[in-house]
């Protein structure tokens, strides 16, 4: 059977508009396979205990455990500390490969009650971190957190804090790379945390 001139133009016609529409379909997408998605990397410029300025650069080859909290805080921050203290006694030799930070929300009143006697009371390694309120609440809106104050005239000086209540892990590059919810044992998070070290 012979193909009419205009049944070969037909045909031709068909299979351009097949490889248009082929084209249409795969270009977007291997387009967005290229451009990989900007790392999300928080970060913070907060004093310690001592006064001395730390940054997420000093840091950089460690794996962060970071939680924001308060020293007033009477069950998640104490409960999410005991977790991250379980984690580092059990990472034994590893422990060097992560830094854990506890960043104050409440910054004046922690300085006042002892900061790193707070820390220190959970573990040895845990550092505490508490600026003004403007670093506070860069270093939070970086993380993407909540925190607020809140009036409670059974708590000390009448007033606690409400704050986002998980435990934060970043990578030795800056890269935030997951974030443990409140009450997550020290068991789950040492078996997320030891094959990334």
């Amino acid at each position: 059977m012979r193909l009419t001139r205009l049944q070969k133009i037909l045909w031709a016609a068909a299979g351009l508009a097949t490889l248009a529409y082929g084209l249409l379909v795969l270009l977007p997408n291997r387009a967005s396979e290229a451009v990989p998605q900007a790392a999300f990397r928080p970060t913070f410029t907060l004093p310690d205990a001592e006064g001395r300025v730390r940054t997420p650069a000093e840091f950089a080859g460690q794996h962060l455990l970071v939680f924001f909290g308060f020293t007033n805080c009477p069950d998640v921050c104490p409960t999410t500390l005991s977790e991250v203290a379980q984690v580092m006694d059990d990472l034994g030799d590893d422990a060097a490969l992560v830094q854990p930070l506890f960043i104050s929300i409440d910054p004046e009143r922690d300085r006042r009650l002892g900061l790193a006697e707070f820390t220190a009371a959970f573990h040895p390694s845990i550092i505490g971190l508490a600026g003004d309120e403007a670093q506070t609440r860069a270093a939070a809106d970086s993380f993407r957190i909540f925190y607020a104050r809140e009036g409670d005239a059974a708590a000390p000086d009448g007033y606690t804090m409400s704050h986002s209540p998980a435990l934060y892990l970043i990578g030795p590059e800056g890269d935030w790379l997951r974030q443990f919810t409140y009450g997550t044992p020290a068991t789950d998070i040492l078996a997320d945390l030891q094959p990334r070290l």
